[in-house]
């Protein structure tokens, strides 16, 4: 079964191809990062008018990767929520009339649970049930995968997303967009031990996040620093700060899987390309005897093929949708 995967949900145009929910035939990405960078992070608007701009050409070529006609595609699934409302629209509105045209199924896909999906097309030997640790800019969650799309969440941030954080901090320490990237980059040659940084927890939910204060402590101490006439080495910070992000996430997950009793791990989302969280996790899972499966780093971020790969299991479990589907800034992956 072939569906054609596409993505929109911020500031990348993304079509693919993907064959029974674990082969990539064809994955296009557009990407505005170069555009955004100018003004140190996503501009809503921008991102609209380019996904308008570019979502026929990804779609084309992802087509002709793949040697594959649209009339040869049996559904269209695309990212409907959550993610940023103007951005959604475009994708959902083309897929729409892509699928109205051909007459194919529409299938709608959650965005969390497409990262999630991720991992099916490198790891062919992945299934349900597992945990999975869903860290993104915009969404930090630790999800029990029951099935392929059957979820339950048993920790979730309460303010900032760990890529947040770590967006905000690269640009308090004067790091470029994006700055979760360039601060993994800058942490490779600072000592992680070289601030002590809060550690912060959410009482009465052991699995769950709280990264403000952490990211207000790093804002904090350039800010008075600065005002002593002084500079802080950013190496240094930058790795302390990624040391307690990545102890906040990697503690959780572990105790969780404890607790409920998983012996398969996931890693999902943006930020789990980040070099010392994929590191940590990796020891923390060989220490427990606990098989963990990550994404290779070209499916991390935002793609196509996650968006295809979720549809077919969307698709088999007879979601459909009509053509009144709308698209959400929020919606509960678990809905």
């Amino acid at each position: 079964m072939l569906v054609l995967g596409l993505e929109s949900s911020c500031d990348e145009t993304a079509a693919a191809v993907v064959e029974d929910g674990r082969k990539v035939l064809s994955n296009v990405v557009a990407s505005q990062v170069d555009e955004h960078r100018l003004y140190g992070g996503v501009v809503p608007e921008i991102a609209s008018r380019r996904h308008a701009e570019n979502v026929v050409g990804v779609v084309r070529e992802a087509l002709e990767q793949a040697g594959t006609a649209l009339s040869d595609i049996d559904a269209v699934a695309v990212t409907y929520a959550p993610g940023l409302i103007g951005a959604l629209l475009v994708g959902v509105n083309f897929a729409k009339g892509l699928a109205f045209s051909a007459d194919k199924p529409l299938v709608p896909v959650h965005h969390l649970r497409s990262h999630i999906a991720a991992n099916y097309l490198a790891h062919p030997e992945l299934k349900p049930p597992f945990l999975c640790l869903v860290a993104s800019g915009g969404h930090s969650h630790i999800v029990a995968v029951e099935d392929y799309t059957r979820f339950q969440v048993i920790g979730r941030t309460r303010d900032d997303a760990a890529g947040e954080a770590f967006d905000k901090a690269a640009r308090s320490m004067g790091l470029p967009y994006p700055g979760g990237v360039y601060l993994n980059k800058a942490a490779q040659g600072g000592d992680p031990h070289a601030f002590k940084l809060p550690n912060p927890k959410v009482e009465g939910a052991p699995y769950d996040f709280s990264f403000s204060g952490l990211k207000t402590a790093v804002i904090n101490l350039i800010h008075n620093a600065g005002q002593k006439g002084e500079t802080l080495p950013v190496p240094d910070l930058a790795a302390s700060f990624q040391a307690a992000v990545v102890r906040a996430l990697s503690d959780r997950v572990m105790m969780a899987a404890e607790a409920f009793g998983y012996k398969t791990v996931a890693l999902a989302g943006g930020v789990s390309a980040n070099s010392c969280l994929r590191e940590t996790l990796s020891q923390q899972c060989g220490e427990k005897g606990i098989r963990l499966f990550m994404p290779p780093l070209s499916l991390c971020g935002d793609n196509g093929a996650m968006v295809g790969a979720q549809g077919f299991y969307e698709f088999l479990a007879g979601n459909r949708a009509d053509f009144t589907l709308n698209a959400y800034a929020s919606r509960p992956i678990d809905q």
